[in-house]
């Protein structure tokens, strides 16, 4: 009798991943993890809590990474090269993982610490950003507010096909992250 594979926790989370990228969080399931990774259902329980385990793992991933991709295309740049930074780091993070970015659309603030740390960190880098347009404290969380909430309309519109006049998408960003700009510089 051949033995099925030992996982890790690493390995489960890089699956799940897959399959949630594959198709949408309500379409990860225990079962179709365990195939994935050919082993039994009750195997993944040595590395996570069950169902929301896997969905808690997924969320602080994907926190991870769109944290990370933030700072990368922020460091060294101000003002409007910042801002389109950030704005293209999360359209392509939404286009790389649209399971991982449908979970990031929850507010995580007071229901566990670490993905509300993790989600502060997103903000923080956005508010760094947004100093350089001269907002601080609550200015720049409700222009935090204005860039995810135009930023996510489009993403989630280029997502579902809701684009339908023949002009390039890419263009269309541009000019939202134009106006964008425009807006923050001439807020007083």
């Amino acid at each position: 009798m051949a033995r099925r594979p030992r996982i890790s926790r690493e390995q489960l989370v890089d699956e799940a991943v897959l399959l949630v990228d594959e198709f949408g969080p309500d379409g990860l399931s225990l079962a179709t993890l365990a195939a994935r990774l050919d082993v039994k259902p009750p195997s993944l329980y040595n590395h996570v809590d069950g169902l929301d385990g896997v969905r808690y793992a997924l969320a602080l991933r994907a926190l991870e990474e769109l944290v990370e991709r933030f700072h990368r295309a922020a460091v060294g740049r101000a003002g409007r090269d910042a801002l389109e930074a950030i704005a293209w780091g999360y359209r392509d993070f939404a286009r790389d993982h649209p399971g991982l970015f449908a979970l990031t659309q929850r507010s995580f603030e007071g229901r566990d610490e670490a993905l509300a740390a993790l989600g502060r960190d997103a903000v923080e880098v956005v508010t760094a950003v947004l100093h350089g347009y001269g907002l601080d404290g609550d200015d720049a969380l409700h222009a935090t507010r204005v860039l995810r909430s135009a930023l996510t309309g489009f993403v989630a519109l280029e997502q579902n096909g809701g684009f339908g006049l023949p002009l390039a998408l890419d263009e269309t960003f541009e000019r939202l992250i134009a106006l964008l700009d425009r807006g923050l510089q001439n807020l007083d």
